[in-house]
């Protein structure tokens, strides 16, 4: 059973959410928050696998909110997807960099949403590529120079296998890409993210953004 926290300030959308969710075999929600503050001590409380957190609230927002749960050692299976009104949002970006592995726009589909769970709840990064992209580019275009900060540890299959993370593609899709097996391509994802200090896949997705190994020309 996968264990859903609600975090929103408007009770007809988290009403909303916990009707959808609740409908399936798999899911149950475990706690509802009307603030960040709120989703921390629930989070602890409850040790949920997935934690849904609307980006704007009241007394703490969803970024922090998010940058403590991931920082707490008690709460490291517990996978922080941002709910936003907006496909591109800059407090998504900062977001990621907190801790959360994903994002998904409030009217997103209802069978995305569930599809979105359940990737969160295996601690996959639930990143819409297409959106993801676009984001990160235009975040990283406003920024300095990157610099090439810890790639060197990388060798050159990590490297390839990371740019392709940031361009959105599965393990599966890494494999089939570099013909090679899925566990093989999950053992490159894996130590690059040991490599670059990456808690997931989205902050994997930032480093590569951030460091120049991929590029707003590049994707």
């Amino acid at each position: 059973m996968i264990r859903v926290l609600l975090a929103d300030d408007q009770s007809l959308i988290r009403a909303g959410f916990r009707a959808l969710l609740c409908a399936e075999e798999d899911i149950e929600v475990v706690a509802e928050a009307a603030d960040g503050a709120q989703a921390v001590a629930l989070a602890l409380e409850h040790r949920p696998d997935v934690a849904l957190v609307d980006v704007q609230m009241p007394v703490m927002d969803g970024i922090e909110a998010t940058r403590r749960i991931a920082a707490d050692e008690r709460l490291s299976d517990v996978h922080v997807v941002i709910l936003t009104n907006y496909g591109l949002d800059e407090y998504v970006f900062n977001a990621l960099r907190a801790g959360a592995c994903g994002f998904m726009v409030k009217d997103t589909e209802p069978a995305d949403l569930l599809q979105g769970v359940r990737v969160a709840s295996r601690g996959d990064a639930l990143l819409s590529p297409s959106i993801t992209r676009r984001l990160i580019a235009e975040y990283v275009a406003r920024r300095p120079e990157p610099h090439p900060s810890g790639l060197e540890a990388l060798t050159n299959r990590e490297r390839e296998v990371t740019a392709l993370v940031a361009r959105g593609l599965s393990n599966d899709e890494i494999a089939a890409h570099m013909v090679i097996s899925p566990t093989t391509a999950k053992t490159h994802v894996s130590r690059a993210m040991t490599k670059l200090h990456a808690r997931d896949r989205a902050q994997l997705v930032v480093l590569a953004y951030e460091t120049g190994l991929v590029t707003p020309r590049s994707r």
